[in-house]
């Protein structure tokens, strides 16, 4: 019956051709058995193809004159209309519920990864930031550190040179007091 779905409804031009297909195969899956709404449409169908000239109200009453001698009534016809009607608003219902899950988690799940991520970048740049700020005092640590160890150095250069200085002066006295010793002793 699916195949024909374009038969008894009419046309499904500019009709999602998979909604059309998928809304077929529920009515068929719940085809309620015997001569009914469904099997009517296919009637009325069946006799616009035949292109009989028929005005739409002969076309309805010469189909049901046919379907009633199969024991459709027009109860029966329109209480099978309303089954096919709150089959396919069932379908509705659960196509929404689809619909929905497929929004929480295609749409609102991608939007709460994204924000999470948001907040772990800016961890991140939080982090970076306190790193950074870390290298520029480590920098300035060491930048100091090199002045200071320059100073010092100069500062020992200097007393070295001052002891070396004192201790070559000091030597020497000793040692021209060790001549003076030598030769007037």
């Amino acid at each position: 019956m699916a195949t024909d779905f374009k038969s008894i409804f009419g046309s499904t031009d500019g009709l999602d051709p998979k909604s059309v297909e998928f809304l077929a195969r529920a009515l068929e899956r719940n085809n309620l058995p015997g001569f009914d709404y469904l099997e009517f449409k296919q009637s009325l169908s069946a006799m616009s193809k035949m292109n009989m000239n028929m005005d739409e109200a002969t076309s309805v009453k010469s189909a049901f004159a046919t379907a009633s001698t199969m024991g459709l009534t027009k109860q029966k016809l329109l209480e099978s209309a309303m089954h096919y009607k709150k089959i396919l608003a069932n379908e509705k219902t659960q196509f929404d519920v689809a619909m929905q899950n497929q929004v929480q988690k295609n749409i609102a799940g991608k939007k709460e990864e994204v924000t999470k991520l948001k907040d772990r970048i800016k961890q991140y740049e939080n982090r970076i930031k306190e790193l950074q700020e870390q290298i520029v005092k480590s920098q300035a640590t060491i930048d100091g550190a090199d002045a200071q160890i320059e100073a010092a150095k100069n500062k020992i250069q200097g007393t070295k040179q001052n002891f070396e200085t004192a201790h070559q002066s000091i030597i020497s006295l000793i040692e021209n007091d060790i001549q003076k010793f030598n030769s007037f002793l």
